[in-house]
Parts: structure tokens; sequence; C-alpha cells
């Protein structure tokens, strides 16, 4: 049997490691289990498993990799080459991979990145083959990511080179949109949603003019309440670029994880809008396990003050710098800043710079060793694994994604047309999925949480924040060193 070989496999192996992940072993035999009876099973892993899982994973792969396809982001795929692989080949077990973009020819893994996973799809090549998917959880966004469709200035000048007889045409269509676009910007290098009209009048056109090179020929088949587009300026140059993408890409790629078996691998935490994407995308699971207990996790220390002002007030800047400067003043160790608003950031940046000097940075990968970095939240969860661990982690402001987004407007809208309550269902489980991974670094290194955002405790939903942070411990004053 699949499970038993790879754990007695994974078991020698373990004996020369002392400080393995304690569910290796389970890990193991539930991948084992669903290789063999190729089914649909989910697999929640707790926060500080990160990249600890990898053993349990891959041995059973050792021993059956056949019609296996692995998807794994650049950082997952660069771990994979360098670390995991030699790994398992010095201790005698090799594991055969197929890094191509068409189907292996032979019984090895395939490996697959999000593109080369919708290019997969789309042609047919997964049929009978078992997806494997670790960090389930940022699957939407890497596709989405992966589907978004860039019409840069060049590629006008590209789509009036192959039309000759359009030229005027589309050389109108362009100034038109610009002169709009810029004349409506309410500040420089923002983003500006594009009007239904404008894209539906480049499609008829398109039509007309078939074929066409890419990118355009994908903008054709967008559908129009599925996608949402918009333009990215920049005033410098008085040039902008155009950006489509699916508002919920595993519905735009019909079948993905329905069609075939699956394994997926999600984080502890906030799982519901996890749960919901994969009932939307027809995901049934067989088998649904969990690793790992949160109530056996070290507590973090949180810091947050119970009377703060609310973002959206004039004092909450200051609010913002002062509490900063207090809770960086004496910090032997890295200070990590969360905030998502950029010219609040910026600002902050600017200020913090001004008291403690060059070791306040902005997203730097190499700071001081007392170093602060101010990030937004994307860079520090794909990051954070090349960064010393943090001593203190101020969230500036939760991430609850803006309106003015324009992805995030066009998915609001959406669910008030069908009657959903988009804060609960959407924006807060969203937001709330990726808190324990930003703070899972502070559990290893016993560094503390400031959370300086009002609505945590001015707002009824800022329980489930703190419930998405168990354990916890608070931290009701500053104590000096």
């Amino acid at each position: 049997m699949l499970e038993a070989q790879a754990h007695q496999q994974l078991k020698r192996l373990l004996q020369q490691d002392d400080g393995a992940w304690p569910h290796q072993l389970t890990l193991s035999r539930l991948v084992g289990r669903s290789l063999r009876r190729r089914d649909k099973t989910l697999i929640k892993l707790s926060p500080d498993s990160r990249d600890r899982w990898w053993l349990g994973l891959l041995v059973p792969l050792c021993l059956r990799a056949n019609n296996c396809v692995l998807v794994l982001n650049q950082r997952q795929r660069d771990r994979l080459l360098q670390i995991e692989l030699p790994k398992l080949r010095n201790q005698g077990v090799p594991l055969p991979c197929w890094d191509g973009s068409s189907p292996p020819p032979g019984e090895q893994l395939w490996l697959l990145s999000s593109s080369g996973l919708i290019r997969a799809h789309r042609e047919g090549w997964l049929s009978g083959r078992q997806l494997l998917i670790p960090d389930v959880d940022q699957l939407s966004r890497r596709l989405r990511r992966s589907l978004t469709i860039r019409i840069e200035t060049h590629d006008w000048e590209v789509l009036r080179r192959a039309h000759p007889h359009a030229d005027r045409l589309l050389l109108d269509l362009h100034e038109r949109l610009s002169r709009r676009l810029f004349r409506d910007a309410t500040h420089r290098n923002g983003r500006l949603r594009m009007e239904g009209a404008d894209l539906q009048a480049l499609k008829d056109l398109l039509q007309l003019l078939q074929p066409s090179p890419d990118p355009w020929g994908r903008l054709l088949q967008t559908a129009p309440d599925g996608w949402v587009s918009w333009a990215v300026l920049d005033h410098s140059l008085l040039q902008w670029s155009w950006r489509l993408a699916p508002l919920e890409p595993l519905q735009d790629l019909q079948g993905l994880l329905r069609d075939q078996p699956a394994l997926l691998l999600s984080c502890i935490g906030q799982t519901s809008h996890l749960e919901q994407e994969l009932r939307d995308a027809a995901f049934d699971a067989d088998v649904t396990a969990t690793l790992g207990d949160s109530a056996f996790q070290e507590p973090v220390p949180i810091y947050a003050p119970r009377r703060q002002p609310l973002p959206n007030t004039e004092i909450y800047a200051e609010h913002l710098l002062d509490h900063c400067r207090r809770l960086i003043l004496g910090r032997r160790g890295l200070t990590v800043i969360l905030l998502d608003d950029a010219p609040l950031r910026l600002g902050l940046t600017s200020a913090l710079a001004a008291e403690f000097g060059s070791r306040v940075k902005e997203e730097a990968t190499a700071p001081d060793a007392n170093g602060v970095i101010s990030a937004r939240w994307s860079w520090w969860l794909k990051h954070q694994h090349q960064l010393p661990q943090p001593e203190q982690l101020i969230i500036g402001l939760l991430p609850i994604a803006s309106l003015t987004s324009p992805l995030t407007a066009a998915r609001v809208e959406r669910m008030k047309r069908n009657g959903d309550d988009w804060f609960r269902n959407l924006l807060l489980p969203e937001a709330l999925s990726l808190l324990p991974a930003a703070i899972s670094p502070l559990r290893q290194s016993g560094g503390r949480l400031a959370i300086l955002d009002g609505r945590l405790r001015g707002r009824r939903w800022g329980d489930q924040v703190l419930s998405a942070l168990e354990p916890w411990v608070p931290l009701n004053r500053l104590l000096p060193d």
C-alpha cells in the first residue's frame, strides 16, 4: 500500500532530522492515500508549518509521481529545485520532475506555474492527471495575475501596423480615450476604471479587423460581466496602459478543480472564504483533514489600545506616527510596518526616516539589524522568507481592500447586484485570510504585534480579527527595555 511505503520511507529520512515538523508522517499518509485513490482532498495546515511540509508531500510522490501535476509559485519552485530535490537525491530517494510547458513523455512529476496551469487546462492536457496545489489560499490571486491582459502603448502601435487601413480609426480611438482618462484622473499616476462602452467600442472594431496580434486577440475573449478593466496612468510621460482581469478566475476556468482529482494544501485560519471559492469552483472534497492545532502555538503579545482614531479621521496620520515612534524606540531587532495606503505609507516612512535615519527603508530585503521596513501586505507575504525574523510587526491598516481599487469595486458591485453582504462575505474574509501567514514569523521569534487601526476596537467585526490571530495575549502598555 502506498501509504505504508511512504510512511516507512519518510520515517527513515526523519531519523536524521531532530527538528522535523511533527505532522510529517500524518501528512505523508494523507498524500499517499489521495494519490492511491485519486480523490479530492483538502488538507489544512497550521501557519507555523510554512516550508516544513515538503518532505511529507514529496516522499509519496517519489513512489508514485505518474499523472501528477504540482502547481507552484516562483518561490516554491526555487525551494523545490534548490533545496528539497537535492536533499532527497542525497538520501537516495530521487524524484523525477518534468519542468516543461507540454505534458511529460514519461512518469515524471509535472511542474507547472499558474500560467502553465491555465494553458494546460485550456489545451485539455490535465485530463486524467491529479493536481497538487500547495498554498491554495492564494490560488485565485495567482490565477488572476496570470489571466490579466496588459495592453501597453507599444501594443497600439503593433495593432496599427497590423491593420494600416484602420490606422486613423485606431489613432482617433486611442487619443479620445487618452484625453478622457487624464481629464477624469483625480490624482497623479492613479488607476481609473474604464467604462464598458469604451471596451465594447474597441471590441466592435477588432471584430472587423480579425485576426489581430496578441494581446488584442485575447481581449476579444473577455466577457463583459465577468471581467473588469482599468487604466494605469503615467502623468510624467502622458501615457497609460490598459489592464483587464477576471473577477473570479476559478469560475472563469470552468472545470479546473471539478474535472480531475486534486490535493489542496491550505493554511489554518479563516478558511470560510476559501471554502466558498472551492464550492463555487465545484470542488467537492472527499477528504478534509486538519494538521496542527493553534492551541499549541506560541501566543503573540498584541498591543492594541482601545481608544484609537479611525483611519478616515484627520488625526490618524499623526496618531500612527506617534505610536510608531514609541514602538521603534529602543528596539534592537527588525520592525516591519504594514500599510497598503501608498500616500500614508510614504508620508510615514519619510517622517520616521527623518528621525531614525537610514535604518528606515521601504520594502527592502537587506535591512539593518535594528532596521525598520515599511511595506505593503502583499510585499511582506511574498518576501518575509528573505528577511530575518522581526522583533515586532506594526499593522498600520488592516488588509481590507479599498473600494478605490477598480478590481475591488467591480467585485463589490457584482455582489451588490446579487444581494450579497459584500463586506462580510468578501472584503472581511479575504483580509482575515492574510493574517495567520503574516504574523507567523512572530510566533517563532517571540516578537510582538501592534495594531494601530482604530477599527479593531471601534467596529463589531474587530472581534473576528482577534479570533483570527489566536492564540494571543494582551500587551496593555509599552514598557522600557
